[in-house]
């Protein structure tokens, strides 16, 4: 106990040199020592503390990133050292201008320079027999409409189809045009065959029977089909008959898509002739125009039935073969048919 009691006081006293020097090696090493390798910052002086925690914390603190060479920036930076003002999305345009000469140098086919040519030519054969040979057909009914108008009810049909692939087709036309209960005042028939000679339009060549009016007609027919920019259906063809009457035919047909089913179509028929026919009451130079204006509904795209308006203007000498026949040179009347196609 009064060993306790002696301890106690020294304790005290020794307390605040304790806390003098805590945190303080008690062995400092000697002057000449050298540095340790593990503590880089080893043996400096207290007032640099605060610079060499700036540099552990940043690397870089203490390097001139404008004065670093060359080599250095372009590994951070491997573009650093490309100019991009030139490049091709600086100005967003597309270069023009031709291509290199060397675009065009070597085989028209990449794969005959590894190959042998008539086994690849074989091979695109195939191909294109499988795949780009395709037989298919379609059936054409435009107009099976019947008109009144002027005191005249006249039935009208135009037909047309075609079976074959992309390239070859064989077209089949036919049309007439008469009064209700009289025979049909015209009659005719064609057989074409068609070559796509643009990526719209098909040369077609072949033969057209007239059976009405009488006396009966054949003709050697050449002709062009396809679209217009702007979608415009084109047909004109040049028709050679056997006792050497040349006349033509040029018909133009738009749709125009009101809504999703409801179409409007404008179409125009112009036919001329090189010289008077008089027995078949056909004039020289334009002989009749025809236009007309017809608003179907798609029940399905393959069925549509419409109504319209016709009108018809007889020109020139054909329209005074016309008169003297007792016909109207001009008439007009509304339309209601169906346009149908499988």
């Amino acid at each position: 106990m009064k060993r306790l009691l002696i301890l106690l006081p020294l304790t005290w006293l020794a307390t605040p040199a304790m806390a003098q020097h805590e945190g303080h090696s008690t062995e400092e090493p000697p002057p000449s020592a050298p540095q340790s390798a593990n503590d880089p910052h080893a043996g400096h002086e207290t007032h640099d503390s605060s610079q060499e925690e700036e540099q552990v914390t940043d690397p870089h603190a203490r390097h001139d990133v404008v004065t670093a060479p060359r080599a250095h920036r372009e590994a951070a930076d491997p573009h650093a050292a490309h100019d991009m003002s030139a490049g091709p999305d600086s100005t967003g345009e597309i270069p023009d201008g031709a291509p290199p000469p060397g675009a065009l140098t070597g085989p028209r086919h990449a794969a005959d320079a590894l190959f042998d040519p008539r086994q690849m030519a074989a091979a695109r054969e195939q191909l294109r027999a499988e795949e780009g040979g395709t037989v298919s057909y379609l059936v054409l009914a435009d107009r099976f409409e019947a008109s009144g108008g002027n005191g005249d009810e006249k039935y009208l049909w135009d037909l047309q189809g075609w079976y074959g692939g992309d390239i070859n087709k064989l077209w089949l036309k036919t049309g007439s045009e008469g009064a209700f209960g009289d025979s049909a005042r015209s009659l005719e028939l064609q057989a074409l065959y068609s070559r796509a000679v643009t990526p719209y339009f098909d040369f077609q060549a072949g033969i057209r029977q007239d059976l009405r009016p009488n006396p009966d007609r054949t003709y050697l027919v050449l002709g062009l089909q396809g679209l217009l920019p702007y979608v415009f259906e084109l047909e004109a063809a040049a028709f050679l008959s056997d006792t050497g009457d040349l006349t033509g035919r040029l018909e133009v047909e738009y749709d125009l898509q009101i809504r999703q089913r409801l179409v409007l179509q404008p179409r125009v028929e112009l036919n001329v002739s090189a010289q008077a026919v008089p027995e078949l009451n056909i004039g020289s130079g334009v002989g009749s125009v025809e236009a007309g204006l017809r608003l179907r509904y798609e029940i399905r795209r393959e069925l549509a039935p419409y109504l319209g308006i016709g009108w018809e203007r007889k020109l020139g000498e054909t329209g005074d073969f016309s008169r003297a026949a007792g016909e109207d040179r001009h008439s007009w009347g509304a339309v209601v048919g169906v346009r149908s196609w499988f």
